[in-house]
């Protein structure tokens, strides 16, 4: 088995990212972009598409899709993190604009010629015990009171669930028809190419150690721009001041090798739905275009100082629990060999919440706090600080996210401690609910606690 390396997505691809020239020197811009992951090409992609005349650059501390674009799971799904009372009566606008986002990406890999083996079928959260029914059902009923439809989000009981994937010990599902699967690294690097073609210099190897009104500081010189954007997300801690702002939580993932017609016969699995399990501590799986089971969850949650590793490799504890839970849920894989496993780190504001943000004033902008649902929602954010850097009012800039601020975290070493103890506690309370078959009422205390409810 292979660890690290960035991750299996490039693999596949036959290379690494990379091979983009540094900054050569001071430059001036009407728009500095650091970081090449999806937020900042897709600010890109939409601002050039919208004023060719706008000189932008994209400054990337690695290389493009080093971080959560190149090794995520793969989701491209309309939901996202945080509690829906945090956006106050905004919610189901912002709801909608993201349901309509998984379309625009395919509308632009269309347009583009991107192959990133998108297949809108959906996304399933699965109950694999009578608490996460429960609490499933609770939720299906709170989306629904507060204005979605049996269109957007349905119950599926077992027989309708096993109809189109079988999953041992499962007793209903939801499912939703605005996700989509995709290949992550393809995305990102076909992205990357559409900017460029568009006139958008991108600069690799070029670190942003601090941003400020109208300057993006390097070592090998400094950005001048009348707007500087933020799209660090998980790496937000490393520019100087920022270290509180946004937490880079780590999360790993496995990936099968190509599976026997036996064994998908077994599995069903034939729509490529996204599946998640409704666990505190969840698991995300997609079926791969070539035939594999990709699996991720949290392994080792959180580093001390906001740390984060270079290639991903990943412990062995993480890469046998996660192998444990593909097991658990399709009994046929324990036979098949486990090829790949990494990591990689998301950014997570301390109420869960995404926010974007553009100040005229300073000419700092920003996005991020996906919360492992970035896929998605960098693209409507992009498409949010295109107009906010325009100045052009829209629906987009009236969503609730816009302007949206979360206290800062706590220093450490209570970060740590918390995080690490949020994270055990979740763990514990899914135990207690196996043994129990109802919703544990520690999960909730720690829900408080931890800013998700």
């Amino acid at each position: 088995m292979r660890t690290g390396e960035l991750g299996f997505w490039w693999r596949s691809l036959g290379s690494r990212p990379g091979g983009r020239d540094p900054l050569p020197g001071p430059a001036e811009a009407d728009v500095a972009i650091v970081g090449a992951g999806y937020t900042g090409l897709w600010t890109a992609y939409y601002l050039k598409r919208a004023q060719p005349s706008l000189r932008i650059v994209v400054l990337e501390a690695e290389r493009v899709g080093y971080g959560a674009s190149g090794r995520n799971g793969g989701w491209a799904t309309g939901f996202f993190s945080g509690p829906p009372r945090a956006y106050g009566a905004g919610f189901m606008a912002l709801q909608r604009e993201m349901f309509d986002t998984v379309d625009e990406i395919a509308r632009v890999l269309a347009q583009e010629q991107i192959d990133a083996d998108l297949i809108k079928g959906g996304q399933l959260t699965v109950a694999l015990d009578a608490a996460q029914a429960q609490r499933l059902r609770a939720y299906v009923r709170e989306l629904h009171a507060l204005g979605l439809g049996e269109e957007d989000v349905c119950e599926l009981g077992g027989e309708q669930l096993a109809q189109r994937v079988r999953i041992a010990g499962a007793q209903m599902a939801t499912f939703s028809p605005h996700a989509a699967r995709l290949h992550p690294a393809k995305l990102v690097a076909g992205l990357a190419s559409a900017v460029e073609r568009l006139g958008v210099p991108i600069y690799e190897q070029t670190p942003v150690h601090e941003i400020g009104a109208g300057e993006a500081r390097t070592a090998r010189g400094n950005v001048r721009a009348r707007w500087v954007v933020r799209a660090s997300e998980g790496y937000t801690a490393s520019l100087r001041g920022q270290r509180r702002a946004l937490v880079p939580i780590n999360s790993s993932m496995i990936v099968t090798e190509p599976l026997g017609a036996e064994t998908w016969e077994a599995i069903g699995w034939d729509g490529a739905e996204v599946l998640e399990d409704n666990a505190h501590v969840f698991a995300y799986l997609q079926r791969t275009a070539d035939g594999r089971i990709a699996i991720g969850g949290r392994g080792v949650p959180y580093r001390f100082g906001s740390r984060t590793n270079s290639d991903g490799a990943t412990a062995r504890a993480t890469v046998e629990q996660l192998g444990e839970k593909l097991h658990a849920m399709f009994p046929a894989t324990t036979v098949v060999r486990i090829e790949h496993a990494w990591s990689g780190v998301l950014g997570v504001a301390r109420d869960w919440c995404v926010s974007v943000e553009a100040d005229g004033a300073s000419g700092l902008a920003s996005a991020g706090g996906y919360v492992g649902q970035g896929v998605a929602a960098s693209n409507l954010a992009g498409r949010t600080l295109r107009d906010l850097l325009l100045g052009e009012r829209s629906e987009l800039t009236e969503l609730p996210w816009v302007g949206h601020q979360a206290r800062r975290w706590e220093p450490e070493p209570l970060r740590w401690a918390g995080i690490r103890g949020v994270y055990a506690l979740y763990r514990r309370a899914d135990a207690i609910e196996r043994r129990s078959g109802r919703p544990s009422a520690l999960a909730r205390i720690v829900d408080g606690v931890s800013g998700r409810e």
